[in-house]
């Protein structure tokens, strides 16, 4: 099969244009360029006519897979009440929300759907966005610096981040989104073809593909290239502890350090991603951590230092922590960018409370984007937007010290 088609993603109002028409629009625009394409084929009528794969982690009312205690308590269990469901009932246990599907209901990410008591994932098989990045752009910057990643997503998200910068996808049914079948051969193949050594699953949320994306991994390893997720964190353990066992690095999106900031923004808990981060820092995988800074929402200095005592206090100060300016997008349109002042200040802040390695992310040639040796403070790798200048590490140190320096450099 040919190289994939590399679709074209950008951003607008939601207001204006529906999905469809935004999507349409963008592929004439991009043809005309001679840019990105979408993906050929025709616009499918419904994802849930397929005949979709079975889905992991969920429990049923019924069948094989019945748990009652994944909706009720032991002693509900145990009580003289009998319990008879007229229609089967499913529980999504893949990330945090939970949810609790009738026949025909899908869960909030609009990825997974219960088909007559089989929860089915829409989206195996169906990048909806595929594109050759740098690996910075991520951002990974302790991890193979200077890489091109093969990124991939699908349609869905179990967040409704209200500041989103790839809506179009994350907050799209499958069936709003013209794609065609690969396998996962087929995308490891079309990675080593485009000479990626990494193949980075973002875009939406990844988990909500979870049996695709570690079955990609998985046909990875034997072509010996490294995967990597960019991901909010939401997930839970067991599908972490899958995910760690197959992936090279994972980048958390930290939104923010409050409670009513995930329930009011993202309609979503911090608890979960705060697990998450931790679980990931145990399991060894390479870690980074975003924090996309939001003016007026969680960019005040008492929100910024809580997130920054909490990752010195519970990851360690080796972790990359990058402060992010925010862009209006999706829903926000009404808020200014971050002020370049308040990066700096989280910058400082995360620098004076232990941290190593901060950053200043989204503002091309500050000099927040190189990397410091915490011993000499000289520079080790040097960056403009998401490109390296100069990676002057030797075998994972520092040159001019030989402080060794977090990360995977090789």
């Amino acid at each position: 099969m040919s190289d994939l088609r590399l679709p074209f993603i950008a951003a607008g109002n939601e207001h204006r244009l529906s999905r469809r028409q935004f999507l349409e629009m963008g592929a004439k625009f991009a043809l005309m360029a001679g840019g990105c394409h979408l993906f050929p084929g025709a616009w499918p009528a419904s994802a849930e006519s397929d005949d979709p794969p079975e889905a992991r982690y969920w429990a049923g009312s019924v069948g094989e897979k019945a748990d009652c205690l994944a909706c009720h308590t032991a002693q509900e269990t145990t009580s003289e009440k009998d319990y008879h469901r007229k229609q089967p009932i499913v529980k999504c246990l893949l990330c945090a929300q939970g949810c609790v599907l009738k026949n025909g209901e899908r869960g909030r990410c609009r990825a997974r759907i219960n088909q007559n008591g089989v929860l089915k994932s829409l989206v195996y098989g169906h990048p909806a966005a595929i594109h050759v990045d740098p690996i910075e752009k991520k951002p990974f910057y302790h991890f193979l610096p200077g890489s091109n990643a093969f990124s991939l997503g699908t349609a869905g998200c179990p967040l409704s981040c209200r500041f989103c910068q790839n809506w179009e996808i994350s907050q799209a049914r499958p069936e709003d989104i013209r794609t065609s079948v690969y396998s996962p051969e087929e995308i490891v193949s079309s990675s080593a073809r485009k000479h990626c050594p990494v193949i980075a699953f973002t875009y939406n949320e990844p988990t909500v593909f979870i049996e695709y994306l570690t079955d990609i991994a998985r046909q990875g390893w034997k072509q010996r290239m490294k995967s990597v997720l960019v991901s909010c964190g939401f997930m839970n353990s067991r599908p972490l502890d899958e995910m760690c066992e197959v992936l090279d690095a994972i980048k958390i999106d930290l939104k923010g350090f409050s409670p009513d900031f995930y329930r009011d923004i993202c309609r979503a808990e911090l608890d979960p991603v705060l697990r998450s981060i931790k679980t990931i820092s145990k399991k060894k995988v390479h870690l980074e951590i975003v924090n996309l800074v939001v003016p007026t929402l969680n960019d005040s200095p008492a929100m910024m230092t809580r997130l920054i005592e909490w990752v010195a206090g519970e990851i360690g100060p080796d972790v990359p922590v990058h402060f992010t300016r925010f862009h209006p997008a999706y829903q926000m349109l009404q808020l200014p960018p971050t002020p370049v002042s308040t990066l700096e200040t989280a910058y400082e802040t995360a620098k004076s409370k232990g941290l190593h390695y901060p950053y200043v992310g989204n503002v091309p040639s500050h000099p927040g984007n190189h990397t410091y040796c915490p011993s000499c403070g000289k520079i080790v790798v040097e960056r403009t937007g998401f490109f390296v200048l100069s990676n002057r590490t030797l075998n994972g140190k520092c040159p001019f010290c030989g402080r060794v320096i977090a990360g995977v450099w090789s």
